[in-house]
């Protein structure tokens, strides 16, 4: 029988093994595109990502900075808001019930500011709550703000945020958010104009485009334009038109190849031709938009959508916004019904002139007929403002996985949308989009996707490594800078499933 005190029975010292016929080491290894795919599918979960989360206490990552300082700020300046409506109160019941608002935003600040566990969601009646509770009990119970993966926490944070309205009496549709996002919409009004005086009148060409060569030329060109509009439509000022002279941007038709290459060299991951050869041969196709930021950059979208309309390129557009407020500046459907209402109807700038105010009035009265032709369709699935990634979309909301897939193209818009899209995790920047994505691009009925994002968050991919390593060394904060962007495609697996269902 071993016994354990005798001194034979102490480990063993270290054995040298002489070896020499053993292959050479090697003092570098490099993974390459081809061989750094992440776990599959079957074994990724919300806690467990394709490649490893960003978590809010890795300070190294802006997930530490949005989790120990920018949401207590942003949910400071909510209780601000909420302060503001308070005192425009007569209604005691109101009051009441509103500062019953306060201070359960007060709590959820306590809980932020101390890392406090996720606790599931109040039952408040919204459709969302088993996809929230469920993802919260399976995969993170016991977990808190800054343990968790950084998409989620701030997910939850917002979702939390809503609850602090959504069990009140009268206050449950509030949003801490709107007069923020009116007021940005508000204080763009160069660049507003800059695109409603171009294109409120219908879309035709110059009498001097004669063939459909040309035609289609133009097409392409305007297609690439309106594009990039619409990606950097977040930034305020519309440096895309409004920096040019008046010679270069005359006609929109006649923008050339140099200055499109000018406007592209931030873009760094650039599908924008790929994109092209999708829509090009479209007649009558139907194109999604999921949104991102509401006020000037859902009016850009709005522009891009019109064009795409009138070229005949999709017969239908539908947009897909968020149920309750979300991320501060998303698009609700209050914030789409403002944005239309006030176009027509609205005095919002004061100094523009009638020329201006009518080119932009004439503009929403086409969308609002639009909408009620059909031709553009708002909605707003719960799925969207779950904790959950674009992964999941197929198994948690297969009813929205089925109507994206009958789309000939969805556009994904935005940081946030691109982070969910991707799993937000630490993929190696070369990670092909389509790899990224996982099975929005692999499912089976899966449609084309593209990603229209400025980079303002760590992930990045479909960016070659050289590219994201220079950029590290000589700019370390260009991943949330915003100077950059990615368009990128993914061609889905629409034949696939077609064939599955023949």
């Amino acid at each position: 029988m071993s016994n354990r005190d005798h001194p034979s029975a102490r480990p063993a010292s270290k054995t040298l093994l002489n070896l020499g016929n053993l292959p050479p080491k090697r003092d570098k290894f490099v993974a390459d595109g081809e061989n750094n795919f992440p776990r599959t599918a079957s074994h990724v979960d919300p806690n467990n990502p394709p490649w490893p989360a960003y978590r809010g206490y890795h300070e190294y990552s802006f997930a530490h900075e949005t989790m120990g300082k920018r949401l207590p700020t942003i949910l400071g300046k909510a209780v601000e808001d909420v302060i503001t409506t308070l005192n425009q109160q007569w209604d005691e019941e109101k009051i009441v019930d509103l500062l019953k608002c306060v201070d359960r935003m007060k709590l959820l600040m306590h809980d932020l500011q101390n890392n406090a566990k996720l606790r599931p969601i109040v039952d408040d009646g919204e459709g969302d709550i088993p996809l929230w509770n469920k993802e919260i009990a399976k995969y993170f119970r016991d977990t808190d703000f800054m343990s968790a993966p950084w998409l989620f926490a701030e997910a939850y944070k917002y979702r939390r945020l809503h609850e602090c309205f959504s069990v009140s009496r009268y206050w449950r549709e509030y949003d801490v958010f709107f007069r923020q996002k009116c007021d940005t919409f508000g204080r763009s009004n160069t660049a507003v104009f800059e695109l409603s005086t171009r294109f409120a009148e219908p879309f035709a060409f110059d009498p001097s485009v004669e063939t459909e060569e040309d035609k289609q030329h133009v097409r392409h060109l305007l297609f690439l334009e309106l594009t990039q509009i619409s990606l950097w439509g977040n930034a305020t000022d519309l440096s895309l038109l409004i920096n040019m002279t008046e010679d270069d941007i005359k006609k929109i038709q006649s923008t050339g190849g140099e200055h499109l290459a000018s406007t592209e060299k931030n873009i760094l991951g650039n599908h924008l031709n790929r994109l092209w050869d999708l829509v090009a041969n479209m007649r009558g196709g139907r194109i999604d938009f999921v949104l991102d930021n509401a006020g000037f950059e859902l009016y850009c979208d709005c522009v891009y959508a019109d064009w795409l309309v009138q070229s005949g390129i999709a017969r239908e557009v539908h947009f897909h916004g968020k149920r309750i407020p979300w991320f501060v500046s998303d698009v609700t459907r209050k914030d789409w019904n403002w944005l239309l209402n006030t176009m027509k109807y609205g005095s919002l700038f004061p100094g523009a002139s009638s020329a201006e105010m009518e080119s932009l009035r004439q503009l929403g009265r086409r969308w609002k007929q639009y909408e009620e032709e059909g031709k553009w369709v708002y909605e707003q699935h719960p799925f969207w403002c779950s904790g959950y990634t674009f992964w999941s979309v197929s198994e948690e909301a297969p009813d929205l996985f089925q109507h994206l897939s009958e789309s000939d193209l969805v556009i994904f818009k935005g940081d946030l949308n691109h982070r969910k899209l991707t799993y937000d995790c630490q993929a190696p920047t070369n990670t092909p989009f389509n790899v990224a994505i996982g099975p929005l691009s692999s499912e089976e009925g899966a449609p084309p996707v593209a990603s229209l994002r400025t980079i303002k968050s760590d992930v990045v991919v479909s960016v070659p490594l050289d590219v994201s390593g220079k950029l590290d060394a000589e700019e370390p904060g260009w991943r949330i800078s915003g100077k950059y962007a990615v368009v990128l495609l993914s061609d889905g697996n629409k034949e696939e499933g077609k064939q599955e269902k023949q």
